[in-house]
């Protein structure tokens, strides 16, 4: 029985501080009357077209996550499109991310793929999410430098990508290495083991860390790597689709570029701790992107509800759906899934 439990309290308000934080400073100077007068005028039609493509987004990160796994076990698409729901609204209702290790559970339970195997997939998916995100700002740096060579903005975001860049393309490349070497990996992993984990700890950690490399043998050859890759590339172009949808709700027009910028730039700031549903953290970076392009406040900040909205809402139902039926139990602070699970050790187990 594998147990999802809620953060510790002061987790919990550290993230909701941030969250405001992020919250003053993006609705900062602003008028509530006018963000009000910009979500009455919005044409909410267009939320429909923009709600689809995000879907066959999820359908395209399920088909990658089939992909990343045929190497463990081959997963039809269609069987990996709810757990990837259960996950999406796992992250957004959820504390740290809890929802990447939720679908790994539900994952085990109704396919029996070993927990640190699957993970190590998610692990990969996120890494080609952070690489992908990153060229996303790159691509599009020297256009809001242009816009905004007298702000510091342009810096800082110059300055989380470089760094950025560099923690992602790093694990990248790690990763690769393990895939394409795995014997000297494991090697080199296990003198790692003997050396600084204690020896009553050492078999555990090892069976835990072969098991999680299984998960990366997708990466083995280029072409593997290639593939997983591009998908990423359709499937952030995808979401990008759903924020120039959601665009034509509001009286303002900018370039589809300058809308792959704010996607890279929310989903980076989103990897902050903060409040579940990444209250904060994903308004304050999208409405100073859309001012940097000439944006009205007010327009920015009712634009960025409600793609926030249509992005957290429709999503977190769907996977609410699939989770009530794997099993869930609800008790006080904690959601408990039964699942009979060998891939964890006894006092994680009820």
């Amino acid at each position: 029985m594998v147990e999802l439990t809620s953060m510790k309290r002061w987790q919990f308000w550290a993230g909701v501080a941030i969250s405001v934080i992020f919250l003053y400073f993006a609705l900062k100077g602003l008028h509530i009357e006018d963000i009000w007068s910009v979500l009455k005028d919005a044409d909410y039609i267009w939320l429909i077209p923009g709600v689809t493509v995000y879907f066959i987004g999820v359908w395209a990160r399920s088909w990658r996550w089939h992909y990343l796994l045929r190497p463990i076990k081959v997963i039809p698409t269609r069987t990996m499109f709810p757990i990837v729901a259960i996950g999406y609204m796992g992250n957004n209702i959820y504390p740290a991310r809890a929802g990447e290790l939720l679908r790994a559970v539900v994952l085990k339970k109704r396919e029996d793929v070993p927990i640190s195997s699957s993970l190590a997939t998610i692990i990969v998916e996120r890494v080609f999410d952070g690489v992908v995100m990153l060229a996303f700002v790159f691509l599009n740096l020297p256009e809001l430098a242009r816009l905004t060579s007298d702000s510091g903005f342009v810096g800082n975001i110059q300055t989380l990508a470089l760094w950025g860049a560099a923690a992602f393309i790093g694990v990248l490349i790690a990763f690769l290495l393990a895939a394409m070497f795995p014997q000297k990996a494991e090697h080199l992993i296990t003198q790692l083991v003997h050396r600084l984990v204690p020896k009553r700890f050492q078999d555990r950690s090892m069976d835990i860390i072969l098991r999680f490399m299984t998960g990366l043998e997708s990466l083995r050859s280029p072409r593997e790597a290639i593939m997983v890759f591009l998908t990423s590339v359709v499937i952030w172009l995808l979401e990008t689709g759903k924020y120039w949808f959601v665009m034509h709700a509001f009286n303002f027009q900018v370039s589809f570029f300058a809308l792959m910028l704010m996607n890279g730039i929310v989903n980076l700031a989103t990897t902050i701790p903060s409040a579940p549903g990444y209250v904060g953290t994903f308004d304050a970076p999208g409405i100073a992107v859309l001012k940097a392009y000439g944006v009205k406040g007010a327009l920015a900040a009712g634009y960025t509800l409600v793609l926030h909205v249509a992005l957290w809402v429709p999503i977190t139902a769907l996977g609410a759906y699939y989770f009530a039926r794997e099993g869930i139990r609800w008790t006080g602070e904690k959601a408990t899934l039964m699942v009979s699970n060998p891939d964890i050790t006894p006092s994680e187990e009820q």
